[in-house]
């Protein structure tokens, strides 16, 4: 078993962060893991993206033109890359700033309006955390329990700001489970 995802978005959307998560889960299951950041020079605002890439088995390149899924936080982020998702993946949506879908019929569509979501659960800025916990949701791809607690291990040091993560991350989990 080896797959891949992409995260994809704005600097300051937590996309590293979110695959960084994703990629510790992976790794406390016992799974290999690769974890390949990019984004531009002018980070906040420019364009981030970062491929997970976990397996069973070791892991001859961390570098994927295909990837299993895409997780598509913004608009350029999945007319970029929504062509490059293996059919029978997932793509998820960050429908709060993407208002059109992805035209394919080959894939599984998961529509999350992260950032909506997110400001119900009290900042924005757990956007990324919906979105995380969304897909997860979806591909169960690692133990949701183990995520959370990364997530959780990953605030500790900013522990007021945990319940608020925790609340959207639940957030994310009900919306998969309802689609």
């Amino acid at each position: 078993m080896q797959t891949e995802i992409k995260f994809a978005g704005f600097g300051g959307q937590g996309i590293l962060l979110s695959a960084k998560l994703l990629a510790y889960a992976a790794m406390k299951q016992d799974y290999f893991v690769a974890w390949v950041p990019s984004y531009g020079p002018e980070m906040r605002g420019g364009t981030a993206y970062c491929t997970v890439v976990i397996s069973d088995k070791r892991i001859g390149s961390p570098i994927i033109k295909n990837p299993s899924h895409l997780v598509a936080m913004n608009r350029p982020s999945l007319e970029k890359f929504d062509q490059d998702v293996k059919p029978g993946g997932i793509i998820m949506i960050n429908s709060s700033l993407i208002p059109s879908r992805s035209e394919r019929d080959d894939i599984i569509e998961l529509i999350v309006p992260a950032n909506e979501t997110a400001i119900k659960a009290g900042s924005v800025r757990a956007a990324n955390i919906v979105a995380l916990s969304a897909f997860a949701a979806k591909a169960n791809i690692v133990d949701l329990d183990l995520l959370k607690k990364c997530v959780k291990e990953e605030f500790a040091a900013k522990a007021k700001i945990i319940p608020l993560n925790m609340t959207a991350f639940d957030a994310g989990v009900a919306i998969a489970n309802n689609s």
